[in-house]
């Protein structure tokens, strides 16, 4: 038997596309004698539908669609992830389903167990937990088919899963083990995954296949990655990363094959990777093409313009350069030389005179007090304006350059630098945005040395660098990844040997803006915890405050 990996990109709610890429894939499985094709989890919806799961017609457009992929599968059978309404008249009206279509219709219809309920899961919220374990019989072959999570209690320390859907379906004594999945990127997810893959095919005796969605569906990135597995628990096939790809995997072969040499990217380039391929849907799949963005000259805008270049072309990446009094001429000419060592086109907009004209409006009621936050503010306001004036003119989406370190703390003005589409950095902390300019470097003078190597500072009043407002980064960026990844609270921070005052007064100061996170634009993940869906805090809660 021929099992054959059709990894593909879904567009959520694009039922004939998603139809018309499973199509395609199962004639392409056709041709090259495949006997069963794997497509992912609610592969003809897209993952993560969402509340559109709350509309019938939804709902009944997934299964129209399924019944149409039905009529290709005649010489081969198909597996497609789709919801199916829960008929029993007990609990949640949806089950999330593996549909296995053979002879020209829908055969068997498999429920998902283990329904995923944290970070960015809410699975729960839609579905019913499958109670019946039963295997599939097709060809002389006894098949165990789970979806995702159903593999993943296989340690048995998941408090949150009673039951491993594994080790009822092996009393059976199946002879392999489908696993369509939809489980999204961070840095070190691929690690985990494959681990937790290969126990399964090790515990059980029998071999895995595995597959996986590519693509991005707004903030949530889906790196591919799909695999096959023998019964000794080695990797035999590994499929590309951030790609599309199709593999067909002898099943009587599979226990012979060696291991395959797997994906070894740094966790940097898997981030360049992901955030690349995140900026390219997003535009695609809303069907925009031009992006802009504020260049000034410094770390997270050029990386921002570099991303989105490689993403877009760049020919479609515009910037605006937006000099105050503060800005240096080096900040200018490092964004210049960044634009042109792309090819990538710009405008020079000074803002002075329109920030001296709001200085003199605001006059008569700020009187003589002296100059802060309020007028660092306009400057990134009237920035904002600017960049927005250009999208609605010309038809531009506004990418976000902030990075999480900045987010976490609240280093950013609301409805100024903190404006856009689609956040790029958001999830990337300050740390890693110079490794990134680094790695675009490895090669080449991308970004000018000038704009890594110079301290980072907004340039909003003489002679600013972030370090008068922020701890050094290293430091910053250790102590939030533990707050917000790790989840540990001060007292487990402090532990670890940081200054109490100085772990205090940054955990106050992410708790304390809360408020203008809500108001961000998507955050493209590439962490285990970003910022958005993902982690859900009060805005007006007193925990450190």
């Amino acid at each position: 038997m021929k099992i054959a990996i059709a990894q593909l990109n879904y567009h959520i709610g694009n039922f004939e596309s998603n139809t018309q890429k499973i199509v395609q894939s199962i004639e392409k499985a056709k041709e090259q004698e495949a006997d069963i094709v794997l497509f992912a989890e609610l592969a003809i919806s897209g993952y993560p539908p969402r509340d559109f799961l709350e509309f019938d017609d939804f709902v009944e457009q997934c299964r129209l669609s399924i019944e149409t992929i039905a009529k290709s599968c005649k010489g081969i059978a198909a597996v497609v992830g789709g919801p199916i309404k829960n008929t029993t008249g007990k609990g949640k009206s949806l089950y999330n389903a593996a549909w296995f279509l053979a002879d020209g219709k829908v055969q068997k219809i498999i429920h998902k167990t283990l329904l995923p309920t944290y970070d960015i899961f809410d699975e729960y919220r839609y579905f019913e937990p499958n109670t019946i374990f039963e295997l599939l019989e097709y060809k002389g072959k006894k098949i165990a088919l789970t979806i995702c999570e159903d593999l993943w209690n296989i340690n048995d320390d998941n408090p949150m899963y009673p039951i491993n859907p594994m080790d009822e379906l092996a009393k059976l004594k199946p002879d392999m083990m489908l696993n369509i999945a939809a489980s999204p990127f961070h840095y070190e997810q691929s690690k985990i995954r494959q681990d937790v893959l290969q126990k399964n095919a090790e515990t059980y005796g029998i071999p895995l296949y595995y597959v996986n969605h590519v693509g991005a569906q707004t903030e949530l990135l889906f790196d591919g990655g799909s695999l096959a597995i023998n019964a000794n628990g080695d990797i035999v096939e590994e499929l590309n990363y951030f790609d599309e790809d199709f593999r067909i995997i002898d099943h009587e072969a599979v226990n012979n094959m060696p291991a395959t040499e797997l994906n070894s990217q740094s966790k940097i380039a898997l981030i360049h990777d992901a955030l690349v391929m995140g900026v390219r849907n997003y535009f695609q799949k809303l069907g925009f093409k031009k992006a802009i963005l504020g260049l000034s000259g410094g770390i997270d805008s050029a990386v921002t313009l570099v991303i989105a270049a490689k993403a877009l072309g760049a020919e479609n990446v515009h910037s605006l350069l937006l000099p105050s009094q503060y800005s240096t001429d080096h900040s200018i000419k490092d964004a210049e030389d960044l634009a042109n060592n792309l090819g990538s086109s710009y405008d020079i907009v000074p803002i002075k005179s329109l920030f001296e004209q709001f200085d003199q409006s605001l006059k008569p009621f700020f009187k003589d007090l002296p100059f802060n936050i309020a007028e660092e503010n306009i400057q990134a306001r009237t920035r904002g304006v600017l960049l927005m004036a250009f999208s609605n003119k010309f038809g531009y989406i506004l990418l976000n350059t902030s990075n999480k370190s900045e987010a976490a703390v609240g280093y950013g003005t609301l409805y100024g630098d903190m404006n856009g589409g689609l956040s790029v950095l958001g999830d990337v902390y300050k740390v890693d945005v110079f490794e990134l300019a680094r790695y675009i470097n490895r090669d080449k003078e991308v970004i000018p040395w000038n704009t890594i190597t110079k301290p980072p500072s907004a340039e909003l009043r003489p002679d600013q660098k972030d370090s008068d407002s922020l701890p050094d980064y290293e430091i910053l960026d250790t102590i939030l990844f533990q707050y917000i990844e790790k989840r540990k609270g001060p007292k487990e921070i402090i532990a670890m040997g940081y200054d109490e005052a100085t772990v205090l007064r940054i955990l106050r100061m992410v708790n304390m803006n809360e408020h203008k996170r809500y108001q961000t634009p998507p955050i493209l993940r590439i962490s285990s915890k970003a910022f958005g869906m993902g982690r859900r805090m009060p805005i007006v809660a007193k925990y450190l405050s």
